[in-house]
């Protein structure tokens, strides 16, 4: 086995010495909960992420592959970590046919520059995730951030077409294809959704795009009690309207989302400010669906007795769009310790909302609730106090929450959570039945048990 003062020698051989790092104030900035990489390498091509897994399955070596790293924290701390693939490197578009629709880029471009490219041919992908402007196209597909837009086109799972990837046993590997048509076999690739980078090393990644609605409108209504917004909810859901978007929240993070929007063109509108819940429904098309879609809306909120609604537009329902796609980073600063709960339940309704909230609150913990598509809801903990009983309020909340959960038949997460509260609570919540499927699959992908261990579900 290779010598740790010798490692760095061996590195250097694979991707030269200018791609190799080993200063302890450059490692720092790839620790994950307190552990530190032997070294950083910077892979310019899938042929070199390959040679250098190889070596690490050879040496027995953990391998942590990262990009922005805005989402390191999610999960739990990896059991082990030697090397850290700086993938970042790897960031061409490779293929790009917008008459097909179909896309092909490097792991390591970001959302924001892929963005760029896509709109000079009035495209786009619907991965409107938190950091966008320094995430990377690989780390948003493989953390499983929630993309605002997953009401109309779903998660990537929905438009993902393939996918490149080096195994455990340092294999070039390729699932899918670049064009929808040439999709057969198994879907491999959807595997490596969501899985933290524990299955594989990502290194190109193949997509349906979309094209750029002509026009884009929101609507906010605010109501003074939770069942009230989500009979609201349930009309427009029930509507049929092709809706971007269709948020639920309440008035602590009305609260949060005033603040984070305050400086916006016109203002925050009054409503945010109110101790009111509010939905925010985001939609576009061209004139005639957008203006058909404005007077449902118009109609459905006077039906609903909504205390205040009106439509939103222009530089306002661009900062509103923002602040809710970056809800989960800023979540994450409010609550520096206290902690997320991304939360499913089969059906949610206010009576589920209200035993969670009232659960948090009796831990005297202060909150904040947003729903989003398909039953997913973030439930934040922002923590009473850092001292020795604010500390066991908040494990004592999340411990209460997560069981609640479980009686439901739904899942809890934790997204964010001090390290001291991981070490106490499992950030994945209890295992599911399909747990032994999920270990065979990690076998099959990764053997040795290289690619970020411990960090997932059950430890794998």
């Amino acid at each position: 086995m290779t010598s740790v003062a010798s490692l760095p020698a061996r590195l250097e051989k694979l991707v030269g010495s200018d791609r190799v790092r080993t200063s302890e104030s450059e490692l720092q900035d790839f620790a994950i909960a307190g552990h530190v990489p032997t070294a950083i390498l910077k892979p310019q091509s899938g042929e070199e992420v390959a040679e250098i897994v190889r070596l690490a399955a050879t040496e027995k070596l953990a391998v942590v592959c990262c990009g922005s790293r805005s989402k390191l924290d999610l999960g739990m701390p990896p059991q082990r970590y030697d090397l850290a693939l700086d993938m970042t490197a790897l960031r061409q578009i490779v293929h790009y046919d917008p008459g097909d629709l179909t896309l092909s880029v490097d792991a390591g471009i970001t959302l924001q520059e892929l963005a760029k490219a896509l709109a000079a041919k009035n495209q786009f992908l619907p991965l409107a995730m938190p950091c966008q402007g320094t995430s990377t196209i690989g780390g948003a597909v493989v953390s499983g951030i929630d993309s605002t837009m997953r009401q109309q086109y779903g998660t990537p799972r929905d438009f993902l077409i393939g996918a490149e990837f080096v195994d455990g046993k340092g294999q070039l590997c390729k699932s899918g294809g670049r064009v929808v048509k040439n999709v057969t076999g198994y879907d491999l690739h959807k595997l490596l959704i969501g899985s933290l980078g524990t299955l594989a090393a990502v290194t190109r990644l193949n997509f349906r795009t979309f094209p750029l609605p002509e026009l884009r409108g929101g609507h906010l209504a605010s109501f003074a009690t939770l069942e009230a917004a989500f009979a609201f909810r349930k009309i427009l859901l029930d509507s049929g309207l092709p809706f971007s978007n269709l948020e639920l929240f309440d008035p602590d993070f009305s609260a949060l989302l005033a603040e984070f929007v305050k400086n916006a063109e016109g203002g925050a509108p009054e409503m945010l400010a109110a101790p009111n819940w509010n939905v925010f429904a985001a939609f576009g098309g061209n004139e005639a669906v957008v203006q058909r879609i404005e007077r449902e809306l118009q109609k459905h909120s006077k039906e609903s007795r909504a205390e205040k609604s009106g439509m939103i537009e222009g530089g306002f329902l661009a900062q509103i769009d923002d602040a809710l796609r970056e809800a989960f980073a800023w979540l994450r600063h409010a609550a520096p310790g206290g902690a997320v709960c991304r939360i499913v339940l089969p059906q949610f309704s206010p009576r589920d909302t209200a035993e969670l909230l009232q659960l948090s609150r009796q831990a005297q913990q202060r909150t904040c609730f947003l729903m989003r598509a398909a039953g997913v809801a973030y439930l934040a903990l922002l923590g009473a106090s850092e001292d020795e009983s604010g500390i066991d309020a908040l494990q004592r909340a999340v411990s209460q929450v997560f069981s609640r959960v479980g009686e439901k038949n739904g899942s809890a997460t934790l997204s964010h959570a001090p390290n001291w509260l991981k070490g106490k609570i499992n950030a994945w919540g209890a295992k599911h039945r399909d747990f032994p499927l999920m270990q065979r699959v990690k076998q099959s992908f990764d053997p040795q048990n290289i690619f970020s261990p411990g960090r997932f579900v059950g430890g794998l």
